[in-house]
């Protein structure tokens, strides 16, 4: 938690300059006054010279056009704007192309944590880690879905942090290697974890929402949650040796098939027991079980074919 007092001195000197803050924003136009006035006074308060870049992602209430009259020709920020309402993954997609600074920093509208949380941030990057995540730190209404979701996949991915879902902060060079889907931007830090990234987190005071509603909530949030926890967790143990798990469970089902084989000509020969489903379960476990052995084999060519355009691309990077 914030107490107030500068904390510039702490901030290395490059990193005063050299970060973006980016805020997405979707029908936060109550609040957005209050916005600007506080980044505002952060960045002189902190003598910050980053800029900020607010992705208004498809409003429909004036967000864009209050913060654009509230900053009135303030220099550090821009607003960048979604047709439509495309999603936090997207819109910090949209911020990253748009800009140069090394380090960005990951900061929602709604206010729900104080800009004084920035140069704390900042000041962390600035010992060297890659990723700083934010440990929410406070009551909210989420907190029993968001714990489930939190250990779930540090207990799955080893991450080494304990909220995945919050404010944070990272070197764009981290973003440049990772390609997310939509609503991925929850799984950046457990993707950017499996390669190798440095990872650590720090406690942020959780303040109440002013005004508006969340965005984020409804039992479908939490289907659409566990579904891309389990896409995720495939891809990362899955995608590079996809024989590993279709080759492997096509030889089961194929030794199965063997083995059921046997019982039935045994019954057949030695008892006189003729059973045909037990023909029809050969047959079905042979089948599905060459079928996934085929399926793995392919699937190693679409992983190779994979690795060769991701290294093209950090060679083009470079």
């Amino acid at each position: 938690m914030s107490d107030g007092s500068p904390r510039g001195p702490l901030i290395p000197e490059p990193l005063r300059r050299d970060f973006a803050v980016v805020v997405p924003a979707f029908n936060e136009a109550p609040v957005a006054r209050d916005l600007v006035r506080e980044l505002k006074e952060t960045f002189v308060r902190h003598g910050l010279e980053g800029e900020i870049l607010v992705v208004d992602d498809g409003s429909d209430d004036g967000t864009a056009e209050v913060i654009e009259r509230e900053a009135d020709g303030w220099g550090a920020l821009r607003v960048l704007r979604h047709a439509r309402n495309m999603g936090k993954t997207e819109a910090l997609q949209t911020a990253a192309r748009m800009t140069d600074r090394e380090v960005l920093v990951l900061f929602d509208a709604d206010l729900q944590h104080s800009t004084e949380e920035i140069p704390r941030f900042l000041e962390q990057m600035g010992e060297g880690w890659d990723i700083v995540c934010g440990r929410k730190v406070g009551s909210y209404d989420k907190r029993a879905v968001s714990s489930v979701y939190n250990r779930l996949s540090r207990r799955i991915f080893r991450v080494p942090a304990s909220d995945l879902n919050s404010m944070k902060a990272f070197r764009r060079s981290v973003l440049d290697e990772i390609h997310l889907r939509h609503d991925w931007h929850r799984f950046f830090v457990v993707l950017a974890h499996a390669r190798g990234h440095s990872v650590t987190e720090i406690d942020i005071e959780l303040l109440p929402r002013r005004a508006g509603e969340s965005k984020y909530t409804g039992p479908w949030r939490v289907m659409v949650g566990l579904m891309d926890l389990f896409s995720v967790w495939f891809l990362l143990i899955f995608s590079r040796k996809p024989l590993l798990l279709f080759g492997t469970v096509g030889v089961l089902l194929m030794g199965l098939g063997i083995l059921v084989g046997g019982v039935a000509i045994w019954l057949r020969f030695v008892h006189g027991f003729g059973f045909r489903p037990l023909l029809t379960l050969v047959l079905l476990l042979e089948t599905v079980g060459v079928t996934l052995f085929g399926f793995g084999l392919l699937a190693e060519m679409v992983a190779q074919l994979r690795q060769e355009v991701e290294s093209l691309r950090r060679r083009e990077r470079r």
